[in-house]
């Protein structure tokens, strides 16, 4: 299930297929199974009123937490930045045999936040993870070692914003692993179905047009909760812009 909401185009698909398969289930019910009497039409349409204002809101909690989401990680993107960009000018504060070998780790390090944003292949971001965890320790250590051989204001500011740089790492993975919750997905595409079988049984005619339209328009709903809620895939993606900016700055300096 995770990794087909992972693919917004997938969701779309399967999402369409199954809800028009729901109200063609439903209309045949209703003509070979059990056909509806007329004093039970009132009954069933509030039922089924009070069902599409229920998919209805979940699907608009959907929207509000995906964008929120997707709004935390553009922000994260930006204080991530902002943290290496400060820390690259703190570094000037550190002993003079410190300063190349910080500045240079947190260049490096720069690199690989960039490539965890732009890449989707999960062996690659094995690695780099792995070099980034290596790059960070590497930093910390130099940090370390520094305020414990000169414990002034200076050295301890900059140790502060290295604390920062590495800080604003997890804030920015935590944010990529907050995603719509699977049990979410259950529950809506259970009464999204629900309702397409119960507006295939209430319609009047075994219309083909008439139910593809509420199955079309949630499978579009289903595709853009899953586009916006996807960090890696899809088009609406948050990119490393800020980095990026950053990263062509200090290796102009």
């Amino acid at each position: 299930m995770t990794k087909i909401v992972d693919i917004p185009l997938l969701v779309f698909a399967l999402s369409l297929i199954a809800l028009s398969f729901s109200g063609q289930i439903g209309a045949l019910i209703r003509l070979k199974w059990r056909p509806i009497q007329e004093s039970e039409r009132q009954d069933l349409a509030l039922v089924l009123a009070a069902t599409l204002t229920l998919l209805g809101l979940i699907i608009g909690f959907g929207f509000s937490m995906v964008v929120s989401s997707y709004d935390q990680r553009r922000s994260y993107e930006v204080a991530e930045a902002n943290a290496i960009g400060t820390e690259y000018v703190r570094a000037g504060l550190l002993p003079a045999g410190e300063v190349a070998r910080v500045r240079q780790g947190l260049k490096n390090y720069l690199d690989q936040r960039v490539l965890f944003y732009q890449s989707s292949d999960a062996n690659q971001l094995r690695r780099i993870t792995f070099q980034t965890s290596q790059l960070g320790t590497d930093l910390w250590s130099i940090m370390e070692a520094t305020a414990a051989k000169q414990p002034t204001p200076t050295v301890a500011l900059a140790v502060s914003g290295m604390n920062d740089v590495l800080n604003s790492r997890g804030y920015t993975e935590a944010a990529w692993q907050n995603r719509f919750p699977i049990a979410a997905w259950c529950l809506v595409i259970t009464i999204a179905i629900f309702c397409n079988l119960l507006v295939g049984y209430v319609s009047h005619e075994r219309t083909e047009f008439l139910l593809l339209v509420l199955p079309l328009a949630v499978s579009i709903s289903f595709f853009l909760i899953a586009e916006i809620d996807s960090p890696r895939h899809g088009l609406i993606r948050v990119g490393p812009e800020n980095l990026i900016g950053l990263s062509a700055s200090l290796r102009s300096k």
